[in-house]
Protein backbone atom coordinates (compact mmCIF):
# COMPACT_ATOMS: atom_id res chain seq x y z
CA UNK A 1 0.00 0.00 0.00
CA UNK A 2 1.41 3.43 -0.46
CA UNK A 3 0.86 5.95 2.16
CA UNK A 4 3.50 7.76 3.41
CA UNK A 5 5.77 6.62 5.92
CA UNK A 6 7.35 9.18 8.23
CA UNK A 7 8.08 12.49 8.41
CA UNK A 8 10.77 13.96 6.55
CA UNK A 9 11.21 17.49 8.10
CA UNK A 10 8.83 20.13 9.68
CA UNK A 11 10.48 23.34 8.18
CA UNK A 12 9.85 26.14 10.82
CA UNK A 13 10.35 29.84 10.01
CA UNK A 14 12.75 31.95 12.07
CA UNK A 15 13.85 35.64 12.20
CA UNK A 16 17.15 34.64 12.94
CA UNK A 17 18.18 31.26 11.68
CA UNK A 18 21.62 31.02 13.83
CA UNK A 19 19.37 31.33 17.09
CA UNK A 20 17.47 28.54 16.01
CA UNK A 21 20.54 26.25 14.78
CA UNK A 22 21.74 27.30 18.18
CA UNK A 23 19.16 26.75 20.38
CA UNK A 24 18.13 23.14 18.75
CA UNK A 25 21.66 22.15 18.81
CA UNK A 26 22.86 22.85 22.04
CA UNK A 27 19.51 22.37 24.14
CA UNK A 28 18.05 19.08 22.26
CA UNK A 29 21.32 17.90 20.59
CA UNK A 30 20.14 17.70 17.36
CA UNK A 31 23.22 18.15 14.67
CA UNK A 32 23.33 20.38 12.29
CA UNK A 33 23.08 18.45 8.95
CA UNK A 34 22.76 20.90 5.99
CA UNK A 35 22.76 25.13 5.84
CA UNK A 36 22.27 26.15 2.40
CA UNK A 37 20.84 29.02 -0.13
CA UNK A 38 17.14 27.72 -0.25
CA UNK A 39 16.36 26.31 -3.39
CA UNK A 40 14.79 28.56 -5.90
CA UNK A 41 14.31 31.30 -3.21
CA UNK A 42 16.01 34.32 -3.15
CA UNK A 43 17.33 35.64 -0.12
CA UNK A 44 16.43 32.57 1.55
CA UNK A 45 18.67 30.09 4.29
CA UNK A 46 17.56 26.89 4.93
CA UNK A 47 18.91 24.38 7.40
CA UNK A 48 18.53 20.79 8.66
CA UNK A 49 18.78 19.68 12.21
CA UNK A 50 19.39 15.69 12.35
CA UNK A 51 16.70 13.86 14.19
CA UNK A 52 17.70 10.83 12.68
CA UNK A 53 18.89 9.70 9.04
CA UNK A 54 15.04 9.77 8.32
CA UNK A 55 13.28 12.85 9.80
CA UNK A 56 14.95 15.92 10.47
CA UNK A 57 14.05 19.23 12.03
CA UNK A 58 14.09 22.09 9.63
CA UNK A 59 14.67 25.84 9.47
CA UNK A 60 13.84 28.83 7.45
CA UNK A 61 14.61 32.36 7.26
CA UNK A 62 13.52 34.68 4.36
CA UNK A 63 14.45 38.22 4.03
CA UNK A 64 11.80 40.29 6.33
CA UNK A 65 10.38 37.43 8.52
CA UNK A 66 11.80 39.33 11.28
CA UNK A 67 9.39 42.70 10.84
CA UNK A 68 6.41 40.26 11.01
CA UNK A 69 5.14 40.41 14.30
CA UNK A 70 4.65 37.63 16.74
CA UNK A 71 1.28 37.58 17.78
CA UNK A 72 -0.32 35.37 20.26
CA UNK A 73 -3.59 33.71 19.17
CA UNK A 74 -3.03 34.79 15.53
CA UNK A 75 0.64 33.57 14.78
CA UNK A 76 1.53 31.54 17.12
CA UNK A 77 -0.34 29.75 20.03
CA UNK A 78 2.27 29.91 22.47
CA UNK A 79 1.22 26.80 24.19
CA UNK A 80 -0.19 23.25 23.91
CA UNK A 81 -3.97 24.64 24.68
CA UNK A 82 -3.43 27.74 22.72
CA UNK A 83 -5.33 29.21 19.63
CA UNK A 84 -3.38 30.15 15.99
CA UNK A 85 -4.75 30.80 13.15
CA UNK A 86 -5.89 27.70 10.64
CA UNK A 87 -2.73 26.06 8.53
CA UNK A 88 -0.38 27.23 11.28
CA UNK A 89 1.79 24.80 13.61
CA UNK A 90 -0.03 24.64 17.10
CA UNK A 91 2.70 22.93 18.59
CA UNK A 92 5.61 20.40 17.51
CA UNK A 93 6.42 17.33 19.54
CA UNK A 94 9.78 15.68 19.60
CA UNK A 95 9.85 11.84 20.07
CA UNK A 96 12.32 9.68 22.29
CA UNK A 97 11.78 6.00 22.71
CA UNK A 98 11.10 5.48 26.28
CA UNK A 99 10.58 6.84 29.52
CA UNK A 100 13.75 7.03 31.01
CA UNK A 101 15.20 9.02 27.78
CA UNK A 102 11.98 11.83 28.55
CA UNK A 103 13.50 12.26 31.87
CA UNK A 104 16.95 12.69 30.36
CA UNK A 105 15.89 15.17 28.13
CA UNK A 106 14.19 17.02 30.38
CA UNK A 107 17.90 16.97 32.62
CA UNK A 108 19.49 18.32 29.18
CA UNK A 109 17.21 20.55 28.55
CA UNK A 110 17.05 22.02 32.38
CA UNK A 111 20.76 22.26 32.13
CA UNK A 112 20.38 24.57 29.38
CA UNK A 113 18.60 27.02 31.64
CA UNK A 114 15.73 26.43 29.91
CA UNK A 115 12.19 25.81 32.05
CA UNK A 116 10.14 22.55 31.33
CA UNK A 117 7.00 21.19 32.61
CA UNK A 118 6.35 17.52 32.98
CA UNK A 119 5.94 14.88 32.24
CA UNK A 120 2.64 14.41 31.49
CA UNK A 121 1.00 11.26 31.24
CA UNK A 122 -1.55 11.31 28.12
CA UNK A 123 -2.03 7.35 27.72
CA UNK A 124 -0.83 7.49 24.44
CA UNK A 125 2.42 8.80 25.38
CA UNK A 126 4.28 10.92 28.66
CA UNK A 127 5.53 14.58 27.43
CA UNK A 128 7.03 17.28 28.60
CA UNK A 129 6.54 21.00 27.27
CA UNK A 130 9.07 23.81 26.83
CA UNK A 131 9.39 26.87 24.86
CA UNK A 132 11.68 27.58 21.76
CA UNK A 133 12.76 30.85 19.85
CA UNK A 134 10.26 33.11 18.55
CA UNK A 135 7.81 31.77 20.91
CA UNK A 136 7.14 28.66 19.78
CA UNK A 137 5.26 25.65 21.86
CA UNK A 138 7.75 22.52 21.94
CA UNK A 139 7.25 19.49 23.32
CA UNK A 140 9.22 15.72 24.14
CA UNK A 141 7.06 12.69 24.01
CA UNK A 142 7.52 9.12 24.06
CA UNK A 143 5.10 6.37 23.80
CA UNK A 144 2.70 5.27 26.18
CA UNK A 145 -0.35 2.36 25.35
CA UNK A 146 -0.57 0.82 22.09
CA UNK A 147 -3.03 3.04 19.70
CA UNK A 148 -5.94 0.79 19.52
CA UNK A 149 -8.89 2.56 17.42
CA UNK A 150 -11.81 1.04 19.68
CA UNK A 151 -10.30 2.73 22.40
CA UNK A 152 -8.91 6.05 21.04
CA UNK A 153 -11.04 6.72 18.31
CA UNK A 154 -14.32 8.49 20.95
CA UNK A 155 -17.78 8.54 19.61
CA UNK A 156 -18.23 11.31 21.39
CA UNK A 157 -15.87 13.67 19.81
CA UNK A 158 -16.76 12.00 16.46
CA UNK A 159 -20.09 13.79 16.85
CA UNK A 160 -18.44 16.61 17.68
CA UNK A 161 -15.95 16.57 14.49
CA UNK A 162 -19.17 15.81 12.18
CA UNK A 163 -17.66 12.88 11.42
CA UNK A 164 -20.07 10.06 11.18
CA UNK A 165 -20.11 6.54 11.24
CA UNK A 166 -19.43 5.76 7.67
CA UNK A 167 -16.95 8.08 7.51
CA UNK A 168 -14.96 7.07 10.74
CA UNK A 169 -14.76 3.73 9.37
CA UNK A 170 -13.04 5.48 5.33
CA UNK A 171 -10.65 7.73 7.94
CA UNK A 172 -9.77 4.31 10.28
CA UNK A 173 -9.46 2.28 6.93
CA UNK A 174 -8.26 3.86 4.00
CA UNK A 175 -8.16 2.77 0.89
CA UNK A 176 -5.11 0.38 -0.23
CA UNK A 177 -3.26 1.86 -3.82
CA UNK A 178 -0.13 0.25 -5.18
CA UNK A 179 0.65 3.02 -7.48
CA UNK A 180 1.07 3.11 -11.45
CA UNK A 181 4.85 3.83 -12.07
CA UNK A 182 4.28 7.88 -11.91
CA UNK A 183 2.20 7.66 -14.84
CA UNK A 184 -1.02 9.53 -13.40
CA UNK A 185 -1.45 12.93 -15.56
CA UNK A 186 -1.61 16.06 -13.62
CA UNK A 187 -5.50 16.20 -13.17
CA UNK A 188 -8.03 19.24 -14.52
CA UNK A 189 -8.01 22.49 -12.55
CA UNK A 190 -10.84 21.99 -9.52
CA UNK A 191 -11.36 25.47 -7.66
CA UNK A 192 -12.30 23.26 -4.86
CA UNK A 193 -9.55 21.71 -3.85
CA UNK A 194 -6.43 22.86 -1.87
CA UNK A 195 -4.34 24.81 -3.95
CA UNK A 196 -0.80 26.06 -3.53
CA UNK A 197 -0.98 30.29 -3.51
CA UNK A 198 0.64 31.51 -6.32
CA UNK A 199 -0.21 34.19 -8.90
CA UNK A 200 -2.69 32.37 -11.04
CA UNK A 201 -1.61 32.90 -14.37
CA UNK A 202 1.79 31.58 -13.05
CA UNK A 203 0.03 28.53 -11.56
CA UNK A 204 -2.31 27.66 -14.24
CA UNK A 205 0.64 27.69 -16.50
CA UNK A 206 2.71 25.28 -13.97
CA UNK A 207 -0.39 22.90 -14.07
CA UNK A 208 -0.33 22.76 -17.67
CA UNK A 209 3.68 22.32 -18.10
CA UNK A 210 4.84 18.82 -18.24
CA UNK A 211 5.98 16.89 -15.65
CA UNK A 212 9.64 16.72 -16.95
CA UNK A 213 10.05 20.00 -17.95
CA UNK A 214 8.57 21.15 -14.24
CA UNK A 215 11.62 18.72 -12.63
CA UNK A 216 13.94 19.91 -14.78
CA UNK A 217 13.69 23.99 -14.03
CA UNK A 218 13.19 23.60 -10.14
CA UNK A 219 15.78 20.48 -9.16
CA UNK A 220 18.94 21.57 -7.50
CA UNK A 221 20.12 18.38 -6.64
CA UNK A 222 24.11 19.04 -6.18
CA UNK A 223 25.20 20.26 -2.50
CA UNK A 224 26.26 23.56 -2.04
CA UNK A 225 30.14 22.16 -1.07
CA UNK A 226 31.71 20.75 -3.79
CA UNK A 227 33.11 16.95 -2.75
CA UNK A 228 37.16 17.13 -2.11
CA UNK A 229 39.06 14.72 -4.47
Amino acid sequence: MIKASGIHHIAIMAADIKKHIAFFSDVLGCRLSALFDMHGVPGGLHAFMHLNDHCYFSIVELPDVANVPIELGVTHAGTGAGISAPGTMQHLAFRVDTGEALLAMRDRIRKKGVNVIGPLDHGMCQSIYFAGPDNMALEVATPGMALDTAQWVDPAVLEKAGISDDEAQAYMTPDAYAGESGSVAQPPYDASKPHMPYPDAIYQKMLETDDALIIAAGSYAEPPVKAKN
